[in-house]
């Protein structure tokens, strides 16, 4: 029976490895053990005074949480600190009444409107994986010029997602930048201030999954209700629901529940709103509710402080030449700076060789995608297509049907669908046409291809004059 508290005391731990991620508990919980329970007062030895503050700051509502849920809705806690200067060896941290920990604070709290009750009754920790990777924190996010207006607009959201100001919080960039390291350490926030919210990270292809099965299992409004309960609501990768019609509709009634409730949504994408293909106008024009922000290519001086903290972590010493040089030559995202300091690694282990700017040479040859066509960009295929057309570029921008213009506007459309990123969406808005218009446009010279020799040669000089 005297045993009973360790026990009780191995669920605690349990829920808050669940809560916080097997790393970070091997390192603020693996060397704490619970010394004895009696009077509704459950003693825990902690190794440090720091890790006593540690415990009553960044831990406090995953702890409260984990105690109340098995020792009792009346558990208190009091802290002994194993001090070296002390004659016993130990230091027992006093408390009047309830600790801070098991306060009146928390007597009210809820999952859902359900009472947080942890002697039993329906109250239980939620029920789903929030698929969030603990890695994926603030405290592992690098810095910079570049990411810092990003960074702090996710924090603000993370530390009160309730009364957040950015609702929808639309984060967009290239990919490999760090999007889903910064929204789903929102969500690691979150979770880590009150272990209880609801919170839960999927891609859109995953969504959509979910939602293909609930479709053939008919139980549609489950999948709805059930993403409706969310307190924080991540998505990634949210341009792969363009033209995913049935998806993106059940999507609006989950986005205006969870709005209208002051509960949190956040996107991540690889391109703005306005740039999305095949999604409702209603559903784009809610994304842009909150705030959208783009998340650029990490500059010089981040890119260096990845590779320092990339290197560090993996226990790799790289000179300031080496560093220099990486960041000079790899600019494109944060997951090509990972992968060289991986390559290094694995070269100077393997050969047993010094990390060198060579070395660094080799690997950044094999690991950056070089670039081998001429960059395009819609001005380059106007000029290129007005001037085989033999008409002045002004006109293209014009109402006029006039036969060679109204061939030139959709040929421009076509290339640019094939030559650039830009979306059908956005190709319409700058050439003044409807998003159906281009969609037709594009599919009619894909139709004159095929049919017509003649006309696939005009294409071909027109796109090797851009290209050239």
């Amino acid at each position: 029976m005297s045993e009973d508290y360790q026990i009780k005391w191995g669920k605690c731990q349990e829920f808050i490895r669940d809560v916080i991620g097997e790393n970070r508990f091997n390192i603020w919980f693996g060397k704490t053990r619970a010394l004895s329970f009696a009077d509704d007062t459950l003693t825990i030895e902690v190794p440090t005074h720091y890790y006593y503050e540690q415990y009553e700051d960044v831990f406090y509502n995953v702890l409260s949480s984990a105690i109340r849920k098995v020792f009792g809705e009346d558990a208190r806690l009091n802290y002994r600190v194993r001090m070296i200067d002390s004659p016993s060896g130990e230091v027992t941290l006093p408390h009047s009444g309830k600790s801070k920990v098991v306060d009146s604070r928390l007597d009210r709290a809820t999952v859902r409107g359900t009472s947080a009750n942890v002697n039993g009754g329906s109250s239980q920790l939620p029920s789903f994986n929030s698929q969030l990777n603990p890695s994926l924190n603030f405290e592992n996010y690098c810095v910079g010029e570049s990411n810092r207006l990003a960074n702090t607009i996710a924090q603000a959201i993370a530390d009160k997602p309730r009364n957040s100001d950015f609702n929808p919080f639309f984060l967009y960039g290239d990919v490999g930048v760090g999007k889903t390291h910064l929204v789903e350490a929102i969500g690691i926030r979150v979770r880590e201030r009150n272990a209880m919210a609801k919170v839960y990270y999927t891609t859109a292809r995953q969504f959509q999954h979910l939602y293909a099965e609930a479709t053939i299992s008919k139980k549609v409004p489950d999948f709805i209700n059930w993403f409706m309960m969310m307190d924080l609501l991540i998505i990634d990768d949210l341009q792969e629901i363009s033209n995913k019609v049935k998806t993106s509709e059940v999507l609006f009634p989950i986005f205006n529940h969870l709005h209208q409730s002051g509960k949190q949504l956040v996107f991540a994408c690889d391109r703005p709103p306005m740039e999305l293909d095949g999604i409702a106008d209603r559903l784009i024009d809610r994304f842009k509710w909150g705030l959208t922000e783009k998340l650029p290519r990490p500059d010089a001086s981040l890119r260096k402080q990845i590779l320092k903290y990339k290197a560090r972590k993996n226990g790799l010493d790289l000179p300031e030449n080496v560093i220099d040089y990486i960041a000079c030559n790899a600019v494109n995202s944060v997951r090509e700076l990972e992968g060289i300091v991986m390559g290094m690694l694995t070269r100077s282990i393997s050969l047993n060789v010094p990390i060198t700017v060579q070395l660094a040479e080799e690997v950044v040859k094999n690991t950056v995608k070089v670039e081998t066509r001429k960059p395009v960009n819609f001005d380059m295929i106007v000029e290129a297509t007005a001037e085989v057309y033999d008409i002045n570029p002004d006109v293209i921008f014009s109402k006029s049907r006039v036969r060679d213009i109204a061939d030139a506007r959709q040929v421009i459309m076509y290339l640019c669908n094939k030559l650039t990123s830009l979306s059908s969406t956005a190709i319409g808005q700058k050439l003044n046409r409807q998003h159906a218009t281009v969609l037709h446009g594009i599919a009619t010279i894909k139709d004159r291809l095929s049919v017509t020799p003649e006309f696939s040669r005009i294409l071909d000089a027109i796109e090797t004059n851009v290209l050239s």
